[in-house]
Formats: structure tokens, C-alpha cells, sequence
């Protein structure tokens, strides 16, 4: 039986190795260094060097590698062996301090939007201590930060610290108004819920759209779905199970606080939840979740799809991203308390995260923009595209008393009776959830559920940290010059609420009536990743990143670029791996099936020339209309891609994949799908919905 007390942590350098593995002056100053996010003095490098690497080879390591995260969602390694050769040609193990702190892979080999060219090779790796080193197959990793030789972010983790950084300057001069003299750090916390698919891997490697796009681009519906409601939660099939216990173990081990494990609501796709932890930990392990996560799948002869959504007519996957701020002290500055009316730093708070994502919903919309999320977006399965804030009837009631200059009762949490008296009493919170809202409160914390499942949590908490920054920053400059504070500061959260309550809605985020009430308040409404992503180079957003120190303009440009040829790039290999699949495979396949129709009504007529063949004629005949129809929109479509890609200005080309590629490729699905449903099973050349979902 696993102890997991025993295997928490154990390939994990983390503070208690650390602690006992370096000279006792040499642990303080690399603690203090880290607990004071202060540059690390390079003369303790060596020593620390020297304990990682051989704690690294008691836990089986040979090589190490600088572990970062370009812009490609996915993380990056490049290994080296800790041998080297001695004078007499004899082989030692060594790691320097200088291994340790920087690393030099090439650069204009990773997206960068410009940054670097093919003869503009050089980059930079630099070790983040904040974030503790691990060893896996075989290798000790360090976290580290990627840059250009100009000093630009190549990566997500760099902007990602900048911004903790930006948020924890303005929110300790918010909680220093307040008299919290004893806090020295403000740090955001995340917990990232991780959806997914699982697949046998036989039937996955059988179907080109899953192995390059990760969705499948044509497919039936099968005769059941999800909408017996009989998966989501229930019983964990065995073969799951054994995946999911083995993938914990590795995730443990990794130092990863892997928690809660469920079936959700489409058939074959299941959920994983950490404990929360510092948003820049929580990033680097949700990168190591997804890929022990691809690793284990393998291992157990399944698939691990991580696309946003793999298959038409069920839900898609995503990752909820529950933010909270809280103090080093241990307050959570988005808890209410028992009353939260009189709670003023909750309510500044909270106004603050009201303003911030009323005035900047293109950042947010923006975080979760991407080729596979624009298929999620808006369906049964994730919020619609329109950003708004759920808080709750209560909070709701306690902000329109605030706008009024009222007082409000709070309501005390109650405890609700379910009418037997075997059932005790539960303990009522103060909010329902609703499951269609992009950024909902939820208790203590904010659930921002735009995410898609393959993303990086990076992008998203960037925008979030940036923006909430930015607001409080305004809130300190004015109260700090406040000379009735307590007055003042009530004043600023009436302001503020009243100002921007038009991004509070509570209702049914997919309800045709919400899209029209969000017209009339203004709010933005931006359905795709072409029309959203142009809204990152705003003036006012340069200016927003450039203010904060998280991002600069010429960061913020080669970002849009990166993002925009990520969509088209995805968008032309999905076209391209559907020209083959339905040239190659489906057309001739109709063709057999059709020819089989037309063997049988010559094999009937043979016994008979009276014989009624109504059923294969017509068939015959629809199929064979339906193969000419996928013929000729073929050639519409490879006339659509070729224009695309031809198309010098990235924002024009995102344009016409999406307005022009995409609603081919839409309509050929139909079609294909319409002749698979028609077509005998043995004939079709791809395994169906019905054994994809349901084999497992």
C-alpha cells in the first residue's frame, strides 16, 4: 500500500532536502533569497550545485536539464549528462554553479514572434529558485526563465513572476493602509482543475485527425451521448482507476498536491484537481500534470487527449482557474468573514477584481483565445465568450445596498435540513455556483472557467495578476493621499461598484436574452480568436503591461504574432489532415460501399427483373450525391487554405481561416458525417464515436 506521507515529495529538491543536504549558512542565505525573491548570491552557487547533483544521482539521475516553458503551451528540456573527462582521460561527475544559473538553447528555433532570427540564434535559460528543482526519468530539471540575448521574454514564466511581482507591489500598499504592518508579501494562489479525455490507444492511432489535431474532424453521433447524465460522476470504470491511482503516485512524488479525481459529464472524459498553491508552482505543475498525465495514458494502453474539443456533440474539456490573493500572514483577502459588510478590505477587494475586469474583459477574453477553446466557448460545456462576474444573490444584495448607501443585513450561513432526520444538518453557503459564468466568486476565491484543457495557466493569470494590479495601484494612489480614510475608502468602493456593475450578471450566461442585455451594456462580445486577438496591441494595453513591468510593447507585439500563427498554423493542419482523410479514405470508402449497393440490386434483378430495389437505388443515389458534394468541397477547401496561407498580414490570414477554412471544413464534416451514419460499419475506414467513447 502506498504511503503517501512517505512519497510526497521524494523526487522533489524541495526545502526540507535542501535543509538537509547544505551547509547550514548556505541553506539560510538560499532561503532567504527565495523567501525575499532576491537574486541569488553567486558565490553559494557551486555549493548548491554540488548537493543537487548528488542528491539528483542518489534518486537515479545522469543528465540534468534547464526545464522551461516557451510559447508553445508544452515545456521544453535539453539534457546534459553530469560526466565529464578528467586530464587522463578518466570520467567524473560535475555541476557547476554556472550549469546550475544559466543555460543557452537556441532561441530562433522556439516562437518569438521576431524576436529571433534564424542568424540571431542565442538565448538564455536562468534558474528560478522559487520554484523547487526534481528529478524525472532520469533527469534533474530546474525550473528556469527563457529570454533573448536583448533580455525579452521567450516564455511564459517570466511574465508570469513579473506579474506576482506587480500585484504584490500594489496590494501591500493596499494592506499597509490598513494597518497590516507584519505582511511582507501578498502572493496570488491558484488551483488549476484539469479535464480530459481518455481513449483506447489502438482505435486513437487508427484515426489521423486525433494523432495531428488531437479532435476529430468528422464522426457521427453516436445513438447515446451524455445526455443520460450517467457518467458524470459515476462509478470509475477499473482500467480508469488503474490509471488514475498510478498517475498520482508519479505526481506525488513529483511534489504535485493531486487531490480530487471524477468521471465528468461527457462520456470518456474525467477530472483532475490540485490543492492550491503560489500561482507560478501552480503553472510549473500543471505543465508536469498534463505530461505524466500523456505518459501514464501510454503506459496503461490508453490515450490522453488534452484538446479542447476532440469530439462533436458531447462536452469539450477545459481547466477552471480558481484565483485568490492572500497575504504571507495567512489572510485571504477575498475571504468575506462572518460579515462581510463590514469587512472593508474584502469589500476594496473585491472592487478592485470588479474594476479591473469590467475595464479589461479583451485582456481576459484574450488569455483563453485559441483555435481549439473557439470550439468550446459558448456551448453546454464552458461559459460563452461575453466576460461577466457571478457573485451571488447575497453579495449582490450587500453591493446594491453599498451603491445605495444602506445598511445591509448579512446573512449568516444557515444550516439546511434535507427532511429526514438521518441526514444531518449541512452547513448552507452564502452562494450558489453557476456554471455559466466565465468569473465567478465562489466563497473565498474567483473561478475564472474560460481556460481551454491544453493551455497553459500562464496567460491567463498574467492578464489577471496585470489587471488587478492596475486597480489597485489607482486605488492606493488615491487613498494614500486620503485625509479620512475610513471615510474615503468607503466612498471609493460605492464609486467603483456603481461604475462598473454593468460586468456583474447572475443569471443564464447561455441564454439568447444575456447576449442582447450584454449589447445594450456595452460589453464586449468576441466569438473567435482572430477577432479577439488584435485587441492585444491596444495603446491602452501597451501602456497597461508597460506600467507594471510585466510586459514591454515589443514583448507584447511578438506575443500577438506568436498567437496569431498558432491559430493559423492549427487551422491548416486540421484542413490538410481532412483533405487527406476524406480523399484518401472517406470518398473511396463510399465509392466500395456504393458499388456494393449496386452489386446487390444486379444480384436481386439477376433472380428477378421485378424485383423492387427502391432501398439500394435510393441509398445509392444519396450517397453517390453526397461523394460527389465532399469531391467538389474539397477542392473549395484546398482553394480556402492555399489562400490563407498565402496571405502576407497575420491578422487578414486568422481571418480567412476562420471565415473562409473552418466553414468548409464545417460543411464537409456534415456531409461526411450524414454518409457515415448511412454507410455499413465494416465499410467505414475510421473506428466510430460509439467505440472511441465507449471502449474503455
Amino acid at each position: 500500500m502506498t504511503d503517501i506521507k512517505d512519497i510526497f515529495g521524494s523526487f522533489v529538491f524541495d526545502d526540507e532536502t535542501m535543509k538537509a543536504k547544505l551547509p547550514d549558512g548556505i541553506y539560510r542565505t538560499l532561503k532567504e533569497a527565495i523567501d525575499e525573491r532576491k537574486g541569488i548570491d553567486s558565490s553559494i552557487a557551486d555549493t548548491v550545485a554540488e548537493a543537487m547533483k548528488n542528491w539528483a544521482i542518489e534518486k537515479g539521475a545522469t543528465h540534468y536539464t534547464h526545464w522551461f516553458q516557451p510559447m508553445t503551451d508544452i515545456t521544453a528540456e535539453k539534457h546534459d549528462s553530469f560526466i565529464s573527462a578528467t586530464k587522463d582521460g578518466k570520467a567524473i561527475l560535475e555541476f557547476s554553479g554556472k550549469e546550475l544559473i544559466k543555460g543557452e538553447p537556441d532561441a530562433s528555433s522556439f516562437p518569438s514572434g521576431g524576436l529571433r532570427a534564424t542568424f540571431e540564434a542565442r538565448g538564455y535559460t536562468a534558474w528560478d529558485p522559487s520554484s523547487y528543482a526534481f528529478v524525472k526519468d532520469g533527469t534533474l530539471c530546474i525550473p528556469t526563465a527563457f529570454c533573448s540575448y536583448g533580455g525579452e521574454a521567450l516564455d511564459q514564466k517570466t511574465p508570469l513572476l513579473r506579474s506576482m511581482d506587480a500585484i504584490n507591489r500594489q496590494a501591500l500598499r493596499i494592506v499597509k493602509l490598513f494597518g497590516m504592518n507584519d505582511v511582507k508579501r501578498v502572493n496570488t494562489m491558484v488551483g488549476a482543475e484539469q479535464e480530459y479525455f481518455l481513449v483506447d490507444k489502438e482505435l486513437f492511432d487508427k484515426r489521423p485527425d486525433l494523432v495531428f489535431c488531437g479532435r476529430t474532424l468528422i464522426g457521427a453521433k453516436p445513438p447515446k451521448g451524455q445526455e443520460m447524465d450517467d457518467h458524470y460522476f459515476g462509478v470509475i470504470k477499473p482500467r480508469v482507476a488503474d490509471f488514475m491511482r498510478d498517475l498520482d503516485k508519479k505526481l506525488w512524488e513529483l511534489g504535485v498536491m493531486a487531490k480530487t479525481e471524477h468521471n465528468e459529464a461527457a462520456p470518456a472524459q474525467y477530472e483532475l484537481a490540485p490543492v492550491f498553491s503560489n500561482t507560478n508552482i501552480a503553472a510549473d505543475h500543471n505543465q508536469l500534470t498534463m505530461e505524466i498525465m500523456k505518459k501514464t495514458a501510454e503506459e496503461h494502453g490508453l490515450v490522453c487527449i488534452l484538446h479542447e474539443k476532440p469530439f462533436d456533440g458531447v462536452n469539450g474539456s477545459g481547466k477552471h482557474n480558481n484565483w485568490s490573493l492572500c497575504t504571507d500572514t495567512g489572510i485571504n483577502l477575498l475571504k468575506p468573514g462572518k460579515n462581510a459588510s463590514s469587512n472593508t478590505l474584502f469589500l476594496l477587494t473585491l472592487s478592485a477584481v470588479i474594476k479591473a475586469v469590467d475595464e479589461h474583459q479583451d485582456l481576459l477574453r484574450i488569455s483563453v483565445a485559441s483555435a481549439g477553446n473557439d470550439l468550446r466557448l459558448g456551448a453546454a460545456e464552458a461559459p460563452p465568450a461575453i466576460i461577466s462576474i457571478y457573485l451571488g444573490d447575497e453579495l449582490d444584495s450587500l453591493l446594491d445596498s453599498t451603491i445605495k448607501g444602506e445598511r445591509h443585513n448579512d446573512v449568516n450561513k444557515t444550516n439546511m435540513t434535507v427532511g429526514t432526520d438521518i441526514i444531518p444538518a449541512i452547513r448552507k453557503d452564502n452562494t450558489d455556483r453557476n456554471r455559466t459564468s466565465p468569473f465567478a466568486f465562489t466563497g473565498n476565491k474567483f473561478e475564472f472557467r474560460m481556460l481551454g484543457s491544453a493551455a497553459s495557466i500562464s496567460d491567463a493569470n498574467i492578464m489577471i495578476n496585470t489587471v488587478v494590479a492596475d486597480a489597485l495601484k489607482e486605488f492606493a494612489d488615491r487613498l494614500e493621499q486620503s485625509a479620512d480614510f475610513e471615510r474615503d475608502v468607503k466612498a471609493l468602493i460605492r464609486e467603483t461598484v456603481t461604475k462598473h456593475k454593468r460586468i456583474i450578471f447572475n443569471g443564464d450566461g447561455y441564454s439568447e436574452d444575456w447576449k442582447t442585455e450584454a449589447k445594450k451594456r456595452g460589453l464586449l462580445n468576441l466569438q473567435n480568436t482572430a477577432e479577439a486577438l488584435p485587441y492585444l496591441t491596444k495603446r491602452e494595453n501597451i501602456e497597461l503591461f508597460e506600467r507594471h513591468g510585466v510586459l514591454g510593447e515589443t514583448e507584447l507585439r511578438c506575443r500577438e504574432e506568436i498567437r496569431l500563427e498558432n491559430y493559423c498554423k492549427a487551422v491548416n493542419v486540421e484542413a490538410n489532415t481532412l483533405l487527406q482523410m476524406i480523399n484518401r479514405e472517406v470518398i473511396p470508402a463510399i465509392s466500395t460501399y456504393i458499388s456494393f449497393l449496386c452489386d446487390c440490386i444486379n444480384k436481386k434483378r439477376a433472380i428477378d427483373k421485378e424485383i423492387d430495389c427502391t432501398v439500394e437505388t435510393e441509398l445509392a443515389k444519396e450517397l453517390s450525391g453526397e461523394n460527389t458534394r465532399l469531391f467538389e468541397l474539397s477542392d473549395t477547401l484546398k482553394a480556402a487554405v492555399t489562400l490563407a496561407a498565402k496571405t502576407a498580414d497575420i491578422k487578414e490570414a486568422a481571418r480567412n481561416y476562420h471565415d473562409k477554412v473552418l466553414s468548409v471544413m464545417q460543411e464537409i464534416r456534415s456531409i461526411a458525417d450524414s454518409a457515415e451514419s448511412r454507410t455499413k460499419r465494416e465499410a467505414w475506414p475510421y473506428p466510430t464515436y460509439d467505440k472511441l467513447l465507449f471502449k474503455i
